[in-house]
């Protein structure tokens, strides 16, 4: 009986040791629109973007991933390669916040413990939120409307990140999240009086990216291999 308390001490203990790995820091880098105002290059970074992250690791090859990241989302038909867009001339720049959460799983095993230097590309997904102000355009104006919505959307990320020093852990990745809503540059108005003044294309929902890089730093016990 005592052996057997022995081992169910010792497994608790490691998956305690395991769970309690932490990290924690900065995300900083720039943004860009891809929807029906602007260019619609995918890699193209227009406003600073910056903010913070953490990290659950929860196993060499994945974790648990939350983030919140501040940007203006700006877009401009000057700077389309579309004759057309370039014609109309809209524009439009937005303070937005997102808050984003998800599960991050890497190509090779990352682990925190050994004190070596490690190195892994990464995928990150999961679900997004985007709080922006509405907009329309009217008679080639831009108007702000008096309340703000938040954009739904999915995260998918391509990274990677090394450790610098056995507590930090520098990464670089490109975040593009495409959204369930095309309202984000105001070409669906919001409120539904504004239908009128729709344009674009309806079958497109808005796309955003975030190009930059990490910087965190991990704390939490090591696993811990108990005599008893």
């Amino acid at each position: 009986m005592k052996k057997v308390y022995s081992i169910i001490v010792l497994l608790i203990t490691l998956y305690l040791g395991n769970a309690q790995i932490y990290e924690i820091g900065v995300f900083g880098g720039g943004s860009n629109f891809i929807g029906d105002v602007g260019s619609t290059k995918f890699i193209a970074p227009k406003k600073i973007a910056a903010g913070g992250l953490i990290r659950w690791n929860r196993s060499q090859r994945h974790s648990y991933r939350a983030s919140v990241i501040y940007t203006d989302i700006f877009a401009d038909d000057n700077l389309s390669g579309d004759p057309k867009r370039k014609r109309r001339g809209y524009y439009f720049s937005a303070k937005t916040l997102e808050i984003s959460a998800g599960i991050e799983f890497t190509f090779l095993d990352f682990n925190l413990h050994s004190g070596d230097f490690i190195f892994t590309p990464y995928i990150y997904t999961g679900i997004s939120m985007l709080n922006h102000r509405n907009f329309y355009y009217a008679n080639n104006t831009l108007y702000s409307g008096k309340s703000n919505s938040n954009a739904f959307g999915i995260p998918i990320a391509l990274g990677v990140k090394f450790t610098l020093t056995e507590h930090l852990i520098f990464g670089m990745e490109i975040a593009a999240r495409y959204t369930f809503s095309d309202e984000i540059d105001g070409s669906i108005p919001d409120p539904e009086e504004l239908n009128d003044l729709k344009f674009g294309n309806i079958n497109n929902n808005d796309w955003y990216v975030f190009s930059g890089f990490t910087l965190t730093y991990t704390f939490g016990r090591n696993p811990c291999f108990c005599s008893y």
